[in-house]
């Protein structure tokens, strides 16, 4: 194990050779609870959780070395010990809560499998919730960008369950966050700290998005990192905030502390947030959408399309009595169709050539949900081609509702475009 036996107490409080110790906190409070930067109480507190660590079973080892061993014994043990700020009972209290939450996502390896975890593509969840990992800082930190500006909330609740998004963020952190760590620890040695680099993007945010199944989402996945994953967060920039927000992250601040304050930014202007991103980004390593020369986030996001589709649209259909959508099919693209939908309503639902009226692909196909409309339950996916459809073309799909002109029913359409015919 990385570490394991060259960290004595004198190293850990930096009063040997390796720092000039804990009374460089106070310039820096980023440092505190570092190795390397330890008060002698903390460094005593370190070497009695590390006993305790090592006497306890596989189970519970596993849930404190979650990202492997290679993130080092005193990386690893001093990163549960901040997010407790080295109280030892309080600390040992929190990984046993954090192995008893491992338990069903590790007997289930953790959801290896993130459309089966959703209950969709990941391509289509991130059309209506982008998320993507890009780049890295400059001390290591995989980049992680949010956009919950652009979350659709109605969407989302077609297509998954709550259930469905948290085991979907269980993969996240476990397989893909983890293999980013190991990653970059593989190719140097001088990555020490397993933690991220948050953008979080607020543009075209709006009161109405801040509904409570969009809080609900935000709050489960905030817990599940809380107590599992603690202090991974490196920096979080939060840009692009409207107005609204920024007078709220004024009270919001006042409630952190100032360690976590100090991570944090709020900006709101463009140029200033591509200023100081670039201040800890190298500019190849952040995307060309946020002032680098990195990959644009749309196009990392078109790559989570898997097999040979080459892009998705998707669009919400609010159906009250009858509705309609159309979408342009270009020459050389072929397109299938599917409707998502929690109404156990239902509706008649019909594909069409818009510019030829007398070409009906699909003739009022019934898409309903069969089940009791449990939010628990998984939504219903209709496949409304049966064949790939050749651009050009002019598409449209109609629909008619079941239940009238007096209740309003929630379907989300998908356009999944190939290059190619089955």
């Amino acid at each position: 194990m990385a570490d394991a036996d060259t960290w004595d107490k004198a190293k850990l409080m930096g009063t040997g050779e390796e720092g000039k110790g804990a009374d460089m906190v106070k310039d820096n409070p980023m440092l505190w609870g570092v190795p390397g930067y330890l008060t002698e109480e903390d460094a005593d507190t370190y070497f009695k959780f590390k006993e305790d660590v090592n006497s306890r079973d596989a189970e519970l080892r596993k849930t404190v070395y979650s990202f492997g061993e290679v993130e080092g014994e005193v990386w690893c043990l001093t990163r549960w010990l901040r997010a407790r700020k080295f109280d030892l009972p309080e600390t040992i209290k929190m990984i046993e809560e954090a192995t008893e939450c491992h338990k069903v996502p590790r007997e289930n390896d953790y959801y290896s499998d993130p459309a089966k975890a959703l209950g969709c593509d990941v391509a289509l969840y991130f059309a209506n919730y982008p998320q993507l990992y890009t780049g890295k800082s400059k001390i290591g930190a995989p980049i992680f960008i949010s956009k919950p500006g652009v979350l659709n909330t109605d969407a989302i609740e077609c297509i998954t369950t709550l259930d469905g998004i948290l085991k979907f963020h269980w993969w996240v952190e476990m397989h893909e966050f983890g293999n980013l760590l190991r990653n970059e620890k593989e190719k140097n040695d001088d990555f020490k700290l397993f933690q991220c680099f948050s953008i979080l993007d607020l543009e075209g945010l709006t009161t109405s998005q801040l509904t409570s199944r969009a809080l609900a989402i935000i709050k489960e996945q905030a817990a599940v990192d809380s107590l599992c994953f603690p202090e991974t967060m490196s920096r979080m920039f939060i840009i692009n905030s409207p107005l609204f927000f920024s007078a709220s992250w004024r009270l919001i601040k006042g409630w952190l502390d100032p360690r976590t304050a100090s991570k944090i930014d709020v900006v709101s202007s463009k140029d200033a947030a591509k200023k100081k991103l670039l201040e800890l980004i190298d500019e190849d390593q952040l995307p060309v959408d946020y002032g680098g020369t990195g990959p644009d986030t749309k196009e990392t996001l078109r790559s989570e399309i898997k097999g040979d589709a080459i892009k998705i649209h998707s669009e919400m259909m609010y159906l009250r009595g009858s509705g309609s959508f159309s979408i342009e099919v270009s020459q050389g693209e072929y397109v299938e169709v599917e409707v998502w939908t929690r109404s156990t309503a239902g509706g008649g639902f019909s594909v069409v050539d818009h510019n030829d009226k007398k070409n009906i692909i699909v003739d009022k196909m019934e898409v309903k949900h069969e089940g009791t409309g449990d939010e628990k339950e998984s939504p219903t996916r209709v496949v409304m081609t049966k064949t790939r459809l050749a651009g050009p073309m002019h598409l449209r799909v109609k629909a008619e509702s079941n239940a009238g002109r007096f209740s309003c029913h929630n379907y989300l359409l998908a356009f999944i475009f190939f290059d190619k015919p089955n």
